[in-house]
């Protein structure tokens, strides 16, 4: 017969481990110093350029791109150094062979500069789906060395139609892209340095959620 000093030791034991896990499910949640980016509700926080009535759409925690006509959805407020959160999922074409066949295109617009516009000067951090990352400059503006882990990407990246960590860390102008826990490109400093944030519509269907960000 089992003692009863030996179930009591094993039920605390159990405990401590539930209790070691929900203690952990609640610090990732909290993430201390994030708020979110938007109201839940609608696109009114967000600058809308370009783009048509319907291309942007809030259904519960997800915004919903339909990807055309091409513009983007951008904070109001001018960001500098921080940290930028949020999940990302390409909705999977039906007949679709292979994630090695899907195209689908996106991106995220960095130290936005200048006159709203499509494309505008800034710093782009590629969302599309087998380039998720990669960091590069458009319209103009410059760009530092740029160091990219293609690898570390193809194991880093989800199946065409389940959901994606991205995060985009900046610092003096200089970004790290994470994707799914997993550092996958950064950038030194160019000549934009900081700026609103954008979410493009280019071509294919894509929803968000989870949009946060941390000030440091």
């Amino acid at each position: 017969m089992k003692s009863k000093l030996g179930i009591a030791v094993r039920v605390a034991c159990s405990l401590v481990v539930v209790a070691g896990l929900l203690g952990g499910v609640f610090a990732e949640d909290k993430e201390e110093g994030f708020k979110p980016l938007g109201n839940g509700k609608d696109m009114t926080p967000f600058k809308l350029v370009a783009g048509a009535p319907d291309t942007w759409t809030v259904d519960g925690d997800v915004i919903k791109c339909s990807g055309k006509p091409n513009g983007y959805f951008a904070t109001s407020k001018s960001y500098k150094n921080y940290s930028v959160r949020f999940d990302f999922k390409y909705v999977r074409p039906a007949g679709l062979a292979s994630d090695a066949d899907f195209g689908g295109n996106s991106g995220y617009l960095m130290h936005i500069t200048g006159d709203h516009k499509v494309w505008p000067k800034s710093i782009e951090v590629q969302g599309q789906n087998k380039s998720a990352g990669v960091i590069f400059a458009i319209s103009g503006a410059k760009i530092g060395k740029v160091k990219d882990e293609p690898e570390a990407r193809k194991k880093a990246l989800k199946p065409v139609g389940e959901w994606n960590s991205l995060e985009i860390i900046s610092k003096d102008g200089a970004l790290t892209a994470i994707l799914n826990g997993t550092k996958v490109c950064e950038s030194e400093a160019g000549d934009v340095t900081e700026g609103p944030i954008g979410f493009q519509s280019e071509g294919s269907e894509i929803h968000f959620r989870k949009l946060r960000i941390k000030e440091m």
